[in-house]
């Protein structure tokens, strides 16, 4: 994997993605500060969105927006085959 699926990237595209959740700006017709909450897409919690309700399209997603799971490894034998798994392993199960 290279380029936009090079684990570096991956991680600054997480660090970017969680910069943005947390950025504010002030809405002079609403009076007060918004946020991604108030403007995102959260059809699974409309009424009362969180920042982790927002439905986001990303790579990410597949690891669920966490640096843990893009971390994680695992030993795997699938017959006579052996060896470690993961991010690309998952990545590519994924889609």
């Amino acid at each position: 994997f290279s380029g936009v699926l090079a684990q570096d990237v991956l991680l600054a595209l997480l660090e970017l993605q969680e910069e943005l959740a947390g950025t504010t700006a002030w809405a002079a017709g609403a009076g007060r500060n918004v946020s991604l909450q108030d403007v995102c897409y959260a059809p699974l919690n409309p009424t009362a969105p969180g920042v982790g309700d927002c439905a986001v399209s990303s790579v990410t997603q597949y690891f669920q927006n966490n640096r843990s799971r893009l971390a994680l490894s695992a030993w795997q034998q699938d017959g006579k085959l052996q060896g470690t798994v993961d991010w690309h392993d998952h990545l590519i199960y994924c889609v």
